[in-house]
């Protein structure tokens, strides 16, 4: 469309209601919701949190699988103004004592509905010391989350010190709508909507916050670009934690269409989903998601020829081979990151299958880029260098960190992404890699430090120093070198155990290797030195 047109990410949901209320909105194994249905459930998550005590501005954590309650809490805490603060359910508990305390988290959202693949409430006892002695239903003293007054299971059961569903549900019966509504007219789009954490280049995650302008907005051009349009049916098995999801929730319901998705993922599940539901577009993304559907011994069985667009990011041999298993389908790709919105370029449904293989696609509208040398300036067509983006999606800045936000964001608004990319003389931008040390597994990111702080607290360690490697499932996968204390003795294994259960499975090392001499610079540890020693030998074994 030649306008722009934006509202609050709570008014969406609304304003489908309003026009489709039943139609089916959401759609998991397990249930199937309306538009009506899921505005109802928004609008009770609204009065219980405002019976808690939160107001606009305030941080809502929500810490869930994909889950009707996941999304009712996401509309919920967009009705009354609060920040959505979307918790990563992979993380651990030192990551999540972190982002709940760092993020200034006022209630916590969670569930108990898959405890029998994660236990999320016990993961939160072993992150809030406290907390599980603290009486039901009474508001939180915390000395590691001093702003967390309330836990509310919306899964089910109500355990040590937190709110069930069933008390929750009387508190919201409590608070009239009409007084939540005023809330709700009063929230503008320039304000704060979600707070998502993302690995930076310490060993703590930061915060980036985003605008409700960037999340509608933002979700409407994308699905423009692969005209996305009233009934249609978009599936993703990506976490609701994550832009990847986040974006087809949105952009689905803004133009009234069902959003599929998966509670947890399993090919064999995703497979049958599929075939059962029928999606237009799909959005797996990542090459382990896609891959391992691909390989089930049922995918040739399954009719999937309603699928006409569908997203994943990975090298070309691998996309031709998924598009060759998708004919109906367009495979395009794209790019983002949390600081820009989660999206920047998309490929055209139009374009040829090498150009939608080889690149990452062309800019979304609204959206501007350049591509510049360690000077700053400006390179011709063609040339690799530093990502620059400008755009309306770009994010708020990181939380209580203003300085690490100012290595990022320039005077002018352009974000450093700290990747390297060309752009051909027609627009489109083709991805080479990181500037800056940052991993990428599975599509999450990840920084060394992050890794290393870990690592370090072995007793056998004495300095360590974390790498990327690449991998055929997960582009990237964690490596450490690491120096052990005189006299001291630990195995690879040894180290790999260590880190399991103490930081979240993506971060855990796949190699282990010991060193006595570092590759150094006039001051520094050379890291790429590391990564080359560990490739050549990797190559020497294949």
């Amino acid at each position: 469309m030649s306008w722009i047109e934006v509202t609050t990410t709570g008014d969406v949901l609304l304003r489908a209601a309003e026009r489709w209320p039943d139609d089916e909105a959401l759609v998991l194994p397990e249930r199937r919701v309306t538009y009506a249905e899921l505005a109802e459930g928004s609008w009770r998550v609204a009065r219980g949190l405002h019976a808690l005590g939160v107001g606009r501005g305030d941080h809502v954590g929500v810490l869930m699988p994909n889950c009707v309650e996941f999304v009712e809490a996401i509309f919920g805490t967009a009705l009354l103004g609060a920040v959505i603060c979307a918790v990563n359910a992979r993380y651990r508990a030192v990551e999540l004592a972190y982002v709940i305390e760092h993020g200034d988290h006022a209630v916590l959202l969670t569930s108990d509905i898959v405890a029998e693949h994660v236990d999320l409430v016990g993961r939160l006892h072993d992150a809030l010391p406290g907390l599980s002695e603290a009486p039901p239903g009474m508001p939180l003293e915390l000395p590691t989350a001093p702003r967390l007054r309330h836990v509310v299971v919306l899964g089910g059961a109500e355990a040590a010190g937190t709110i069930g569903r069933e008390r929750f549900d009387a508190l919201a019966c409590s608070v009239p709508q009409e007084t939540v509504e005023p809330l709700r007219a009063n929230v503008r789009v320039r304000d704060a909507a979600l707070l998502l954490y993302t690995s930076g280049t310490t060993a703590s995650p930061k915060g980036c916050l985003s605008t409700h302008e960037a999340l509608v907005r933002g979700s409407r051009v994308a699905a423009e670009r692969w005209r996305v349009r009233r009934g249609d049916t978009t599936w993703t098995p990506l976490p609701l934690f994550h832009h990847g999801a986040l974006q087809p929730l949105l952009y689905t319901l803004d133009v009234g269409g069902t959003f599929v998705t998966m509670t947890h993922f399993e090919p064999g599940d995703a497979l049958r989903q599929l075939a059962a539901e029928q999606p237009t577009v799909i959005t797996p993304t990542f090459l382990p998601v896609t891959m391992a559907i691909v390989n089930h011994p049922d995918f040739g069985r399954a009719d999937l020829s309603s699928i006409r667009v569908m997203l994943n990011i990975g090298p070309p041999d691998t996309l031709r081979q998924i598009q060759a298993a998708f004919p109906h389908a367009v495979q395009c790709q794209g790019t983002g990151l949390t600081e820009a919105g989660g999206q920047l370029a998309y490929g055209d449904l139009d374009a040829d299958l090498e150009q939608r293989v080889t690149t990452i696609g062309r800019p979304l509208p609204g959206v501007e880029m350049r591509i510049v040398d360690e000077g700053g300036r400006d390179l011709p067509a063609g040339e690799p260098g530093e990502l620059l983006v400008r755009s309306f999606t770009l994010f708020e800045g990181y939380h209580k960190d203003p300085e690490q936000t100012a290595q990022v964001l320039d005077a002018d608004g352009w974000l450093h992404t700290g990747d390297r990319f060309t752009r051909a003389a027609n627009g489109w931008v083709t991805f080479l890699g990181r500037i800056k040390e940052m991993l990428k597994v599975g599509g999450e990111n990840v920084a060394p430090a992050e890794i290393e702080a870990v690592v370090a607290t072995h007793p056998a360690v004495h300095l360590v120093q974390a790498v990327g490697v690449p991998d055929a499932q997960l582009d990237e996968v964690p490596a450490v070198f690491v120096e052990l204390r005189p006299g001291a003795v630990a195995t690879e294994q040894e180290l790999i155990d260590y880190c399991r259960g103490r930081i979240a499975s993506f971060k855990v090392p796949r190699y282990v290797r010991f060193v006595h001499e570092w590759p150094m610079s006039a001051t520094k540890i050379q890291r790429f030195r590391l990564r080359e020693l560990l490739l050549a030998e990797l190559g020497r074994g294949r």
